[in-house]
Order: C-alpha cells, then sequence, then structure tokens
C-alpha cells in the first residue's frame, strides 16, 4: 500500500509539472510577442507604423511536435498578424490536410516578424536583429522536426544548428532530414520549398506533396518511439504496483 501510495504521489508531482511547464511556454510565448510590438532593432517597425501592419509572431499549438518557418510575410499577413493566410497559406493548409496534419496542431512563424517593403527578401541585418526571437521560440515549444520554408529560413537554420557542412541548394535538399542533437536542441530539420513556388508553378504541387509525405512518414516514427517508451515505462509502473513484485 505504501508504494501504491508513492506512486500515485509521483503521477501527481508528474502531471502537476506537466501543467507547470505549459503555463510557462504560454507566458515566455507571451513574452516574446510583447518584445516583438516593441521592437525596433531593424527598420522594418517604420514600414509596420507607417502602413498600420501588424507583426507576424506565429500561430498554432504551443505544445506542437512541428514548427514551420516561414521566410517574412506578405501583404495579407501584416495586415492581418496570422502567418500563411494568402496565396501561400492556402498551399500550405492544402499540403497539411493532403498528409492529414491539422493546422491547429502546428506552429508556424517566420525568420523575420515584419514584412519587408514590396515583398522584397530578406535582408542579412533583418535577419540577425529579428532571428533571436525565432530561437527562442523554437527552444520554448520543442518540437520534435522543424521545416524551413524556402531557401532564408533553411539557411538560417542549418548554419544556426552547426550543419553547413550538409547545405546545398534547396533543390538538391528539399525533403531530406538533417538530425540536430547539441545543447538543450533535439530535433530534426527537413527543409521545403516555400509553397509560393507553387502559386507561380502549379507543377510544383506535386512535389510538395511528396516531400510533406516524407513529413508524415518521420511524424508517425517518432510518435511510435515515443508511444513504445510509454508503454516501457507503464509496464515498469504496473510492476511495482504489483503486491508480489
Amino acid at each position: 500500500m505504501d508504494l501504491l501510495f508513492n506512486l500515485t504521489e509521483i503521477i501527481r508531482y508528474y502531471n502537476y509539472l506537466y501543467y507547470m511547464i505549459v503555463e510557462k511556454k504560454e507566458k515566455d510565448l507571451k513574452k516574446i510577442k510583447e518584445e516583438v510590438l516593441d521592437c525596433k532593432k531593424c527598420p522594418l517597425y517604420k514600414e509596420r507604423l507607417k502602413n498600420k501592419f501588424y507583426p507576424v509572431i506565429g500561430e498554432g499549438n504551443h505544445q506542437a511536435n512541428i514548427v514551420f518557418v516561414g521566410e517574412a510575410p506578405g501583404l495579407q499577413e501584416a495586415k492581418s498578424g496570422r502567418p500563411f493566410c494568402g496565396a501561400a497559406g492556402k498551399i500550405l493548409d492544402e499540403l497539411l490536410e493532403f498528409v492529414n496534419i491539422k493546422r491547429k496542431d502546428v506552429y508556424i512563424t517566420n525568420i523575420l516578424k515584419d514584412r519587408p517593403p514590396g515583398n522584397r527578401d530578406p535582408q542579412l541585418e533583418e535577419i540577425k536583429a529579428c532571428t533571436p526571437y525565432l530561437e527562442r521560440q523554437i527552444e520554448i515549444i520543442k518540437p520534435k522536426i522543424v521545416c524551413p520554408l524556402g531557401r532564408y529560413s533553411m539557411k538560417f537554420l542549418m548554419e544556426k544548428f552547426e550543419l553547413e557542412d550538409q547545405l546545398k541548394e534547396i533543390s538538391k535538399i528539399h525533403g531530406q532530414s538533417f538530425k540536430v542533437d547539441k545543447f538543450f536542441h533535439n530535433f530534426t530539420i527537413i527543409p521545403f520549398y516555400h509553397p509560393a513556388v507553387a502559386v507561380y508553378n502549379p507543377n510544383m504541387k506535386d512535389m510538395l506533396k511528396k516531400d510533406f509525405g516524407l513529413l508524415k512518414a518521420l511524424l508517425e516514427k517518432l510518435l511510435k518511439e515515443d508511444k513504445t517508451k510509454k508503454e516501457e515505462w507503464e509496464s515498469e509502473k504496473r510492476e511495482m504496483e504489483d503486491p508480489f513484485f
């Protein structure tokens, strides 16, 4: 009975710990939002204020297994404050639906939180100023998979996590898996073409679907490994609860 009581207390403690972690994630991500709203580290904030745009900080599940990282907000995103809500967002939604992953179960953000004027490419100084927010988002959410969408987010993430020696043109490494296992980070990077390529070239959609199929397969593999570990833990717990153990 004493052993059973102790196990019950341990389970209660771990449940309490889980909810504390969830609460801390919410608090830490809210802090990032507040910081981005006040950020003046690069001139893009002036464009936002002048055009009465919103920063696009991120959206989705704070316990997500998958984080998608785009490059920068487009016009519709800047008007709404939501990532991937324009034409490229419709393609992303279609790709997620194709592999039976719900958008509400993933987290979506960008390397830049403000829209560059004229939808131009991100500049180096803007990337340097803004990506510390992204790094913290990844550290807080702790996903199993991080998916850069496009060459700029791919280059930043692979260089940041010391995968420069494997970095090639996105046409050569899209859909491939790169393991990150350093310090407090343990996840897999899978680069994809930006969904916007299928807006301008519908023939690219089949390639994107194939790559998203690889993402789904990896996710299922990782979740299966987690399930096996959980079943092993529950088996050990039952043995400890057995009075004849």
